[in-house]
């Protein structure tokens, strides 16, 4: 963890440092500095930093003078020895409002606190993700054959699969449909964790694998359902990654 201490006094840096680095794992100070003027040109050249200690009142001004002045995209532990600026230090991006002497137990109670955000943020991040890959992924399609225009709902596909320069899809009720998109666009549109390419000639649901043989150098046969004329081999260069994908790990 690269951390950055501003603080002017030189026994509180001593103590603060020291207590750092008993408390956080990895922990790397990566830069100390005791007034406005020297820590802004620093950060707006190493944005880079993941936690900042930041002591309220240094030797020309104070935090809030160096936040108006240069944007600290890190957590902030805010320093002082007074409790009067604690409303004010929580309208940034405090974690932790520490009065000195620091005391260890509070700093670990910062720590756990960050850590707590860390979470929350990190799960929330997570089901935005979920959120919006699944929103790009095809429902439904459009067909259209002769005069006819039809729906195709994505969960009724067992397989899309290549044929003299056209692309189909066929139904799990074994009806087959013209794909106004080939392959390499299907393999886009379809929900990777239902929908792999085999080959260059099949992209297959994982619903519609009735069984699997080995076949040679890792290949593997695999029959299909509805059935196909010709049962189709995965190519040797994308076996690992079916072999991932059938145990969810892709």
């Amino acid at each position: 963890m690269r951390i950055a201490i501003i603080e002017d006094e030189m026994p509180a840096y001593r103590r603060l440092s020291k207590l750092v680095e008993e408390t956080i794992a990895g922990a790397n100070i990566v830069a100390h500095h005791d007034s406005v003027q020297a820590a802004k040109p620093w950060f707006e050249q190493n944005p880079e930093v993941d936690l900042v200690f930041l002591d309220i009142h240094l030797a020309d001004g104070s935090a809030f003078d160096l936040l108006k002045m240069v944007k600290i995209n890190a957590p902030i532990v805010f320093t002082t020895a007074y409790d009067q600026y604690a409303l004010e230090a929580f309208k940034s991006s405090s974690v932790g409002y520490l009065l000195k002497p620091v005391k260890k137990e509070e700093l670990k109670s910062a720590l756990e606190k960050l850590d707590e955000f860390k979470k929350m943020f990190s799960k929330a991040e997570e089901k935005l993700l979920q959120t919006f890959s699944q929103a790009e992924y095809k429902k439904r399609f459009v067909i259209r054959f002769g005069e006819h225009i039809k729906t195709l709902n994505v969960e009724d596909i067992a397989y899309c699969y290549s044929e003299n320069k056209a692309t189909y899809a066929r139904t799990f009720e074994g009806r087959t449909f013209p794909m106004d998109h080939n392959l390499d666009a299907l393999e886009h549109m379809l929900d990777p964790q239902v929908f792999f390419r085999i080959n260059r000639q099949y992209l297959i649901n994982l619903k519609s694998i009735d069984e699997m043989k080995t076949y040679s150098k890792a290949r593997v046969i695999v029959t299909l359902k509805p059935t196909v004329k010709e049962q189709p081999i995965v190519s040797s260069e994308r076996a690992a990654d079916f072999k991932q994908w059938l145990a969810g790990e892709l």
